[in-house]
């Protein structure tokens, strides 16, 4: 990567006295929880729910349930930009930490998880809607991605991510409500079985220029399979405990985002194709107001495009265009 943008990373620690820095992107996972009256009891539901879920899956040497606990930790990646006092938010994970109370260990996790970016709210709600506008069939930018890709893979490859970070990182998210996923006969003792998609979709390709590939499981006793996107081999590259840390804190955000999905009061089967219109669910204990997170992804969107995109086009062209990664 030349010397034009550098990168630096902040952390904070996510637990229930957790407020939203001013450059959190307020629809991100966590800190939507972060706000309003019920912001404490938010966090503390969810911080629970995550050490319940994991003490499930982490069954074995645990026999009353409350052996381990998970500690998380907001990654805030800025890209500081050569020859100016501008830092742009450019992306936002979790770190996990897992704390063995019986060996009085803290384990290092995965890095990644949940995955924030300004710069792909401004392709999706900015650029696809800008390219779709009046159009009689939806189609994508022969380009779309490739900007952010390159900031994402630049970010892996950087010293900043490799002091850090022991590990890449796997980014879990939830599945696509228009496809259809099936059953197969594999199966891993903590991602537990695995689903294969009916066709590609526009996540996976855009992921996928960000390096990362991606594989569908659905864990022990969940309802819903999850999206795990990844650099080298999923199964072989990562512990089960750390594992285990991914899967109890995204599944738990996914509860309360997407109960229909995630909470759902029968699990998926053999052919599957996940509906947030499915009215057999549980609610969480946790307040979330979806709606209003749809709306605040174009307001980000633009936000990029005002205080990135436009003001640095031509370094962010030039950038790209000799960006061997």
């Amino acid at each position: 990567m030349n010397s034009e943008f550098t990168f630096s990373i902040k952390r904070i620690d996510f637990d229930e006295n957790y407020h939203p820095a001013d450059s959190t992107r307020i629809t991100t996972n966590f800190a939507n929880l972060a706000r309003g009256e019920s912001r404490q009891e938010n966090l503390r539901n969810a911080l629970g729910m995550i050490d319940n879920r994991f003490n499930a899956l982490a069954h074995w040497d645990n026999p009353t349930g409350d052996r381990y606990s998970v500690e998380l930790e907001i990654i805030s990646v800025e890209m500081d930009i050569a020859g100016s006092d501008d830092a742009f938010p450019a992306i936002e994970v979790l770190k996990t930490h897992i704390v063995d109370r019986k060996t009085n260990k803290r384990i290092e996790g995965i890095v990644g998880n949940n995955f924030s970016s300004y710069v792909r709210d401004y392709d999706f709600s900015v650029v696809l809607r800008e390219h779709n506008k009046n159009q009689a069939k939806f189609s994508v930018p022969a380009d779309f991605g490739e900007l952010h890709g390159k900031i994402f893979k630049s970010f892996i490859s950087s010293a900043a991510y490799k002091q850090s970070f022991r590990k890449p990182p796997v980014i879990c998210l939830s599945v696509s409500d228009n496809k259809t996923y099936s059953r197969t006969e594999n199966q891993h003792p903590v991602l537990g079985v695995e689903y294969q998609p009916n066709v590609s979709s526009l996540t996976e390709q855009y992921f996928k220029k960000m390096g990362l590939q991606v594989r569908y499981f659905m864990p022990p006793k969940s309802a819903a399979p999850l999206a795990f996107y990844f650099f080298g081999d999923l199964l072989s590259d990562y512990s089960n405990l750390e594992l285990i840390s991914t899967i109890s804190t995204m599944e738990t955000f996914q509860k309360i985002y997407r109960p229909e999905i995630y909470n759902a009061n029968s699990e998926a089967g053999a052919r599957y194709q996940p509906s947030l219109q499915h009215r057999d669910y549980s609610l969480t204990q946790v307040e979330y107001d979806r709606e209003e997170r749809s709306k605040l992804g174009v307001e980000q969107g633009k936000f990029a495009e005002e205080h990135f995109m436009k003001p640095y086009q031509s370094v962010l062209e030039h950038w790209a265009a000799s960006c061997a990664v």
